[in-house]
């Protein structure tokens, strides 16, 4: 599904990141760990086609991703890529549903009411609908962001730092849903996190491999 080896990335005036070659097994996913500053979130970037490989290969979702041209690189992320981010980036302008229509929008197809009802269906938000961002909870507002990254049947799904502002019990109640949600969709999912209660959830997970960064 993905790895990468000789994989390093430099910004400008900073020391490079090098990241130990690693593929991940067929039907595990994966868990991104390492203090703040490690490289997660560069990684999540590369995996992501977000930044360009600059030096090693890259392949996610049985692409090499390292010699793509920018406009193949954005087909090949809204086809093949979910994205739960850190900060959600729901539209407040926007109903629930009008929120999930916006990636098959960006994309230059037409919204899907049927798809997005099935899902806040699946995640038990129908009722959510029809609401504005500004009206959910927290909890409430990730669920349709994880729908919202569902909306096109990804082969990979990516969280960032999904437990960021939750509590205990929430923290283990979407690293669930994430789960059922990869499983259900078919999916493979990768977290990238350094919150102590995520790493100690997933780790005593068998299907679930670990990046030490």
């Amino acid at each position: 599904m993905l790895g990468w080896s000789g994989l390093r990335h430099h910004y400008d005036g900073g020391a490079g990141i090098a990241y130990t070659d690693f593929a991940l097994p067929a039907g595990q996913h994966l868990l991104l760990r390492g203090a703040s500053g490690s490289g997660k979130s560069t990684l999540l970037a590369l995996l992501a086609g977000l930044l360009r490989v600059q030096q090693g290969e890259l392949v996610v979702a049985g692409t090499t991703l390292t010699d793509m041209r920018p406009r193949a690189l954005d087909a090949w992320r809204g086809a093949t890529l979910g994205v739960v981010p850190q900060r959600l980036h729901l539209s407040d302008a926007l109903s629930v549903s009008e929120n999930l229509a916006m990636p098959a929008l960006a994309a230059g197809q037409g919204a899907d009411p049927a798809r997005a009802a099935e899902l806040l269906a699946a995640l038990d938000i129908a009722e959510l609908a029809g609401r504005r961002p500004h009206q959910l909870s927290v909890g409430q507002a990730q669920r349709v962001a994880l729908a919202r990254a569902l909306m096109r049947r990804p082969r990979l799904l990516l969280a960032d730092e999904p437990s960021a502002n939750l509590d205990d019990e929430h923290t283990l109640h979407m690293l669930a849903l994430l789960l059922d949600a990869a499983e259900r969709e078919g999916c493979t999912l990768v977290i990238a996190s350094h919150d102590a209660r995520v790493v100690e959830a997933l780790s005593a997970r068998d299907d679930v491999a670990e990046v030490v960064l």
